[in-house]
């Protein structure tokens, strides 16, 4: 048996968060968020928390998890190495109900970054007509930051996040870096006038606390280093060409036709 100790908090009842004590039992292979949905359907209907995919790919189900954000689904109960779970909801947003918090300004702050791909042509983005070509090592350049889930765990592990609402946050700052470094992508300028500010990236301290806390490795820190090297020195990069439509080819003489298809369509 294992004990969840869990934060509740329900603002339609004016009353003040508190923690709830349950007995779960656990089995080999229960992650936390397993536990949590053991606790609804059999103890308590009335805890409410976010999941979706339970496989580590929505970010749905981020909380705080003895004392560290989590994916609750990621999370097994034996890896804890106690048998006392806390578990309450990220710290840095609004609670909304028990574990489930507000996400809109993670959501507002990644849009402002203008994450998509910004082209040299416009009409070719609206109405496409070639393909853009992109080597694997130009792949490479920005592969690791388009893992991101968007579970809002490296904004509720920032210092200054705490301190500063405003600031862009390192989910917002990375994707910023992602894009600019996308070879297709021709939206450099705009962008550096948005995180170039105030509230932008040089209010990071470097606490490296969103790169530990990150579940899929993206490492905003290292982005957002990265991209204050791009705001001072500027941005030289290979544009993305256009690849032309492949020619049809021509058979070599003394080459013999193929047989025709045994099987005939329908």
């Amino acid at each position: 048996m294992a004990t969840f100790k869990i934060q509740r908090y329900n603002p339609e009842k004016g009353a003040k968060p508190y923690i709830k004590t349950y007995q779960v039992p656990i089995e080999p292979g229960m992650s936390v968020l397993d536990c949590l949905f053991y606790i609804k359907e059999n103890l308590d209907a009335s805890l409410t928390f976010r999941a979706s995919c339970r496989m580590g790919i929505c970010g749905s189900c981020a909380m705080y998890i003895n004392g560290l954000p989590r994916l609750a689904c990621e999370t097994q109960v034996s890896s804890l190495g106690t048998e006392t779970v806390e578990v309450k909801p990220l710290p840095n947003y609004e609670v909304i109900k028990d574990l489930v918090v507000d996400l809109t300004p993670l959501f507002h702050k990644h849009e402002k970054v203008k994450p998509w791909i910004i082209p040299l042509d416009p009409v070719e983005l609206d109405q496409p007509t070639l393909e853009y070509y992109q080597s694997p090592p130009q792949l490479e350049d920005y592969l690791q930051f388009a893992y991101c889930l968007k579970c809002g765990i490296c904004l509720s592990a920032c210092p200054t996040v705490a301190t500063d609402e405003e600031f862009l946050g390192p989910q917002a700052l990375a994707q910023a870096f992602r894009y600019i470094s996308d070879t297709r992508d021709n939206g450099f300028r705009e962008r550096i006038q948005i995180v170039d500010t105030l509230h932008g990236l040089w209010r990071c301290h470097m606490a490296g606390a969103c790169a530990e806390a990150c579940p899929k490795g993206v490492d905003p820190a290292l982005a957002i280093q990265l991209l204050k090297r791009r705001a001072i020195f500027g941005q030289k990069k290979v544009q993305a060409r256009l690849l032309q439509p492949p020619v049809e080819p021509t058979p070599r003489p003394g080459i013999p036709k193929a047989p025709e298809p045994t099987l005939k369509k329908k």
